[in-house]
């Protein structure tokens, strides 16, 4: 299920693009978001990633699919971000 923004949603925090690592809960999946960062001293790039847990209304998103997840208010303990669609 797709999740189309309205023009008040559209501001409303951050998006991040990552990979499904895990859909065994129910309504939840667990996103890997990976990025670069740059040493300050040695100037070499690095991967960082971290783990978001995000909303998924209709189960629909399944293990290595690529998705956008927006942040959004809190829906339980470790829910802040909700998945908005496939890529």
């Amino acid at each position: 299920m797709e999740h189309n923004l309205t023009t008040k949603e559209e501001n409303k925090g951050r998006i991040l693009t990552g990979m499904v690592v895990s859909d065994k809960m129910d309504k939840t999946v667990v996103v890997e978001v990976n990025r670069l960062r740059k040493h300050p001293k040695y100037k070499k790039y690095f991967k960082i990633s971290r783990k978001f847990k995000a909303h998924d209304e209709a189960n629909a998103y399944r293990t290595g699919d690529k998705v956008n997840i927006q942040e959004t208010r809190p829906i339980s303990k470790d829910k802040r971000w909700m998945v908005i669609n496939k890529i």
